[in-house]
């Protein structure tokens, strides 16, 4: 990804990686803790849920947290995960001879190595499932967790083949967060919430494809973890990703509904009824992108907070600032000087 992608610039909320933060504490000492968040570039200290947190500082944090913890999923999981396991999946995957192969050895790689869920693979003609089933009764699901290890599943794949793997749908067996919509960033596909087990499904005719990466490809991709497989590149799996990729190429400021549906064919009500169901509008899209545009404009440049104002649509700075508080539950200039 790149930073003119709209994908790229797309931001998460604080409360879809709590989850994480609160095991990563489990690890870390309150010293240690609060050096990972400012080098990533993260607020130390408690977070609003509605903050912003970008997919760069996600992975910066990853990337830091893993090495430092001893424990490549960071406490996520009751056993820790060892260094250099994920570079020993990647090598176990390398050498399947098919995607179905891959799927499979990546299941029994990890039963081999967590004790709070058994990975088990379901097939139908129309479908195969990757199932998380609890080890023992009553296991709580580690909402970051079960989303992470179903995208390193889906991330895999997708890279083996190399081509984003469709997904027909992914449930999870924990209730509808507040932060559910933050699911779209990471998922090319429909999300269910309150399932009796989390699984991902996978259509088994888009497992045709051969397996084909060299070592040299290998390095690069654990190079760059967790963001060639954590966040999706797909604009066409919702509707909320093909308006945001419409509005980001397009003159966004004066855009209308009726032209981003004509733009993706399909009349206004359809488009805003796809959007209702996606728990999405089209006012709540273009509002994202003005504020994920302010967020990298605020990290990465060096314009001024009134020209970003202005950039981003707003006709004062004042007004920018009070959105910007609304979105964010901070300041433009605290974006800056971390």
């Amino acid at each position: 990804m790149t930073n003119h992608d709209p994908i790229s610039l797309t931001t998460v909320s604080a409360a879809f990686i709590q989850d994480w933060l609160d095991a990563l504490q489990s690890r870390c000492t309150p010293e240690v803790m609060g050096a990972l968040l400012r080098r990533s570039g993260l607020q130390v200290g408690p977070m609003m849920p509605q903050q912003r947190i970008t997919l760069n500082e996600i992975a910066r944090l990853y990337q830091l947290a893993a090495p430092e913890t001893g424990d490549e999923m960071m406490g996520l999981w009751s056993r820790p995960i060892r260094p250099r396991a994920l570079q020993h999946l990647v090598t176990v995957q390398r050498e399947a001879s098919s995607l179905t192969s891959a799927l499979y050895r990546f299941s029994t790689y990890w039963n081999l190595l967590l004790d709070d869920f058994h990975l088990d693979l379901q097939r139908s003609q129309d479908a195969i499932d990757l199932v998380l089933n609890p080890c023992e009764q009553g296991t709580r699901p580690q909402r970051f967790g079960h989303m992470l290890l179903l995208k390193l599943a889906h991330g895999l794949l997708s890279w083996l083949g190399g081509f984003e793997l469709p997904v027909k749908e992914v449930r999870f067996a924990f209730a509808r967060p507040d932060f559910a919509a933050d699911y779209a960033v990471v998922f090319p596909c429909p999300v269910r919430f309150s399932a009796p087990r989390t699984s991902i499904r996978f259509d088994p005719r888009e497992f045709t494809r051969p397996v084909a990466r060299s070592p040299a490809e290998a390095t690069a991709f654990l190079q760059r973890a967790p963001l060639d497989w954590m966040f999706t590149g797909s604009r066409a799996h919702t509707c909320s990703l093909r308006v945001r990729a419409f509005l980001y190429g397009a003159a966004w400021q004066n855009c209308q509904l009726p032209e981003a549906a004509s733009a993706l064919k399909m009349t206004p009500r359809t488009l805003n009824r796809r959007l209702k169901e996606e728990g999405t509008s089209f006012q709540d899209i273009k509002d994202a992108l003005r504020r994920d545009m302010a967020i990298r404009a605020l990290q990465q440049g060096n314009d001024s907070i009134e020209h970003i104002a202005f950039e981003t649509g707003f006709s004062a700075p004042a007004n920018f600032h009070r959105a910007f508080r609304k979105w964010t539950s901070r300041t433009p200039g605290s974006y800056r000087i971390l």
